[in-house]
């Protein structure tokens, strides 16, 4: 039976295509956790990377939001009381602007990191926001802990020098569990496709080989880019998932929002954590599930490459995640 207690890093996902990413990556895998409170009904896996112990955890089948994630997260907390790091890592929608210098691309990564006061998520009405045609910002929230954003500055540099070895990574990930290729690998270039705002998806009428002229001309990325990509900056979470083009550029414009997602603001106050996202889709109305399980897996590499410039003692430095929560609630 397992030492619930030496698990320090607490790792959360929304759905399953996440969740398997990130067992992917597990140095060892420990197995599910038989020693939780019979009302905890988080499904876990128990493992190692690098150095530390990783609890990993995923919301219940067909439930998304703010409110269920942080259920969640508290019920980790309960369970695994010495959590001390938290980690969200999963997919979400790309804002991409040329203006902003934002060439943002499916599979690329971006990474929760704070801008012009704010925290580095987000969270807005996304109600509204639609009616309105303004960003409503209900309120920008906890910073994640101190070692997690040393540790992120760290990385940054080292991607800046040495590139960021993601392709290689994933490979290896996916040579170890050969089933998960077709999905989790990364599909062809072709496929990744940024329509113009004013470019409206009919499904009764898909769009199956759009002409360039409904497109966004990109230039292919150079051998010395890194491909993926890894960006830093403001992730905005609503309950509800944005699929409007127009709406988007707007945000981007106006609060350089890079990613558009459904669950990191219901963690920030109950669970201060990193958020790291693989984007999978545009943030607009031409969604399709091709390139998510190649972000799952980009979001899981980055994670795991945060992870081995953390040390133990700095995560051991760290107050606990419920002592930090419970004096808030006071």
């Amino acid at each position: 039976m397992a030492n619930l207690s030496k698990y320090t890093i607490g790792w959360i996902c929304a759905i399953d295509t996440e969740y398997t990413a990130a067992r992917a990556f597990l140095d060892e895998d420990h197995g599910s956790a038989d020693a939780i409170p019979v009302h905890d009904h988080n499904a876990y896996t128990l493992g190692r990377i690098g150095k530390h112990h990783v609890v990993i955890a995923v919301l219940p089948d067909g439930e998304y939001g703010l409110s269920t994630a942080g259920v969640v997260a508290q019920r980790m907390l309960d369970s695994f009381p010495n959590v001390r790091v938290g980690l969200m890592v999963g997919i979400g929608g790309g804002a991409p602007s040329r203006k902003s210098g934002h060439d943002i691309r499916l599979g690329d990564v971006v990474v929760s990191s704070p801008r012009d006061g704010h925290t580095g998520v987000l969270q807005y009405d996304f109600g509204k926001t639609i009616q309105d045609q303004e960003f409503k910002v209900t309120r920008s929230l906890n910073l994640p802990p101190d070692v997690l954003r040393a540790a992120v500055t760290k990385l940054r540099v080292t991607f800046e020098e040495e590139g960021n070895k993601f392709p290689e990574a994933i490979d290896a990930a996916l040579s170890k569990k050969p089933r998960l290729r077709r999905k989790y690998g990364r599909p062809p270039s072709e496929t990744d496709r940024l329509f113009l705002s004013h470019v409206v998806h009919d499904p009764t009428n898909p769009i199956e080989t759009p002409a360039p002229d409904l497109l966004v001309p990109r230039p292919e990325r150079g051998e010395d880019e890194d491909n993926p990509a890894v960006f830093y900056g403001l992730i905005a979470s609503a309950n509800q998932l944005m699929k409007d083009a127009n709406i988007r550029d707007r945000f981007a414009a106006e609060k350089d929002v890079l990613c558009f997602e459904m669950e990191a603001a219901g963690l920030m106050n109950h669970f201060p954590c990193l958020v790291i996202r693989g984007i999978c889709d545009y943030s607009d109305s031409h969604k399709n599930k091709q390139w998510q399980g190649y972000a799952a897996m980009a979001a899981a590499a980055y994670a795991k490459a945060l992870l081995s410039c953390v040390l133990p003692k700095g995560v051991e430095a760290e107050k606990r995640i419920m002592d930090i929560v419970e004096t808030g609630c006071e």
